[in-house]
């Protein structure tokens, strides 16, 4: 199977000393940069007899051809004559060194009542050093938006389509050719994985996207390969981390759930001969949501320097401080075990929520996604994969319009609130702090709430209530939550404006049988925060797509340095 080399590739000869048959030829290294905000990695290597050096253009040529997909951007192949070019690689290198802050991960959900304009998301994901982004569903304005972004994208195809792509190739080729294709080829989309599904083998499912799961994968790759993009977008199954298990709690002892076991083997072997990743959801949150027994600290990412959790577990010579390195690798051990042990595993979904539940608050989301980024910056995988694998955090934004069947945790995910200001202090690479999005436009400032002269016991509030939780969310108002310690009058309040704001503030939304009034105080309390809508009509176009000073920088270093480079080294 042939790779596709990326932006930048450089080639620079590498003798070989001392007596030895191969003496007869020549090493060059092929050097390679995805883009301009990248580093320089090693990916192959030649070996060319000496008398062929004179045809070593053609022949690396042959063997390396350059997509270029962002508008403006360099792709040029340097073929050195002299190994002095490892000094300059090592000049270009450092040079491009430099950039905004570390590339992060992040799933881009969009159920939300008032979606935060796809415009000012990209510029939000950038603008916090996000290069790669997963969406679940092929949402247009988030697509567009994405567009000549430099963002990298995980595209999902939802479990309700999986049936019908499984069962025609024909939908298939028709899903990729709207979603992808046209993405791709018309706005400049950086596609790079097609997830196939999400979480189909949960057991909550009880087996109902088995059977269509594999086929749908395989109808999804033969389609992109008609469609000839399956050199540039690959394919994925994101798997919620309960299709493993351990019976003693070791991660060596890791194995598949029995009644999957083929299939995860069928899966996991046509994935990796086509080419693609496993994906794999970790939610140490739900762990110990779940258990009241789960030891907290186990939970976490250990900081530096800490004693390891009294939970932590002894594996062989392996001691496990945290759950995500046990769960990971419990995976790791599954597919070794099984022969699989050369897939790519990334990490689709992990994060922590911030309300809902009395573990979902703003110093636990803290505690463990510092913990993460953390880990992401470094580089620190686990016992098994040394090597941190590309991490999707869950969420980046909270989505008020998800479903609450897992808990009413589930829509406050979002490292960013609904409207992009950030939740609590992170610390992404180099100590930089992350940074809200801009030009978020808002409806006017005022609140809906009970009126002072209404009693909250009026028969008619529990109705009111009733009805405006039902069109808005009213979930932080859960015991344990951030407006759980409200009294009633601030309960039914709470109710009241998350209804009026959901109904853009239009006349009459906030009438509830003249139980209500608009205030232009703002009622917040504590830890509670009274929200006002962002206003759908009103947006900041100015900055759109375009990409950061620092990264136009960098690709006007990038040119002076080549240009140079083609002007004074001898080819």
């Amino acid at each position: 199977m042939q790779w596709q080399c990326p932006t930048i590739c450089i080639c620079f000869p590498c003798p070989l000393q001392g007596k030895s048959k191969l003496s007869t030829h020549a090493t060059f290294l092929l050097v390679c940069r995805t883009s301009f905000l990248s580093d320089f990695t090693l990916n192959a290597i030649y070996l060319l007899p000496t008398t062929q050096q004179a045809r070593r253009r053609s022949y690396i040529h042959r063997h390396c051809w350059l997509v270029s997909r962002n508008p403006g951007s360099l792709a040029n192949i340097i073929i050195m004559g002299s190994s002095s070019a490892a000094v300059v690689l090592l000049l270009l290198a450092a040079v491009f060194r430099a950039r905004p802050v570390e590339a992060l991960a992040a799933n881009w959900g969009t159920r939300a009542r008032h979606p935060l304009p796809g415009d000012i998301t990209v510029r939000l994901l950038k603008d916090n050093g996000f290069d790669k982004a997963k969406l679940f569903e092929a949402d247009p304005a988030a697509l567009q938006a994405l567009g000549h972004s430099g963002i990298q994208v995980m595209l999902g195809l939802p479990n309700e389509l999986l049936a019908s792509v499984a069962g025609n190739v024909a939908a298939a080729e028709q899903w990729v050719q709207q979603n992808v294709s046209n993405y791709v080829s018309k706005y400049g989309v950086d596609i790079r994985y097609v997830a196939v599904g999400n979480e189909p083998f949960l057991k909550s499912y009880k087996g109902m996207f088995e059977a269509a799961t594999l086929p749908a994968v395989q109808n999804v790759q033969a389609a992109l390969v008609k469609a000839g993009l399956a050199r540039q977008v690959r394919i994925t199954v994101p798997l919620n981390a309960d299709v493993y298990e351990s019976l003693d709690g070791r991660p060596s002892s890791g194995d598949f759930r029995p009644d999957i076991t083929t299939l995860m083997t069928n899966l996991v072997r046509f994935l990796l001969d086509s080419g693609g990743v496993l994906a794999i959801n970790i939610y140490p949150f739900l762990s110990l949501d779940a258990d009241a027994n789960f030891p907290r600290d186990y939970a976490y990412f250990p900081a530096p320097g800490a004693p390891p959790s009294q939970a932590s577990v002894q594996d062989g010579n392996v001691l496990y401080t945290n759950v995500f390195d046990a769960n990971y690798d419990t995976l790791i051990a599954a597919l070794e075990k099984h022969g699989l042990g050369n897939i790519t595993v990334v990490v689709g979904e992990i994060g922590w929520p911030t309300d809902g539940d009395a573990n979902a608050n703003v110093a636990s989301a803290q505690r463990f996604n510092q913990g993460l980024f953390d880990r992401i910056v470094a580089g620190k995988g686990t016992p098994r994969r040394p090597q941190m694998p590309d991490v999707y955090v869950f969420a980046l934004l909270d989505e008020d319009n998800k479903s609450v069947d897992p808990g009413n945790f589930e829509r406050h995910w979002g490292v960013f609130n609904y409207d992009g200001s950030p939740k609590y202090p992170l610390s992404l690479a180099s100590g930089r702090a992350i940074v809200p999005a801009k030009g978020v436009k808002y409806l006017s400032k005022q609140w809906c709430v009970l009126r002072s002269d209404a009693s909250p016991t009026d028969p008619a509030v529990v109705g009111a209530i009733g009805y405006a939780c039902q069109f808005a969310d009213c979930t932080s108002l859960s015991p344990g939550s951030s407006c759980g310690s409200l009294d009633v009058r601030g309960n039914i309040s709470y109710a009241f404006n998350q209804f009026f704001q959901s109904a853009n503030q239009q006349k009459g939304s906030c009438a509830f049988n003249n139980l209500a009034v608009i205030t232009t105080t703002d009622p917040s309390q504590g830890t509670c925060r009274f929200r006002i809508e962002i206003d759908p009509g009103r947006r900041d176009r100015t900055h759109g797509n375009s990409d950061s000073a620092a990264a136009r920088a960098a690709a006007a270093w990038g040119a002076v340095v080549l240009l140079a480079l083609l002007a004074i080294v001898a080819v």
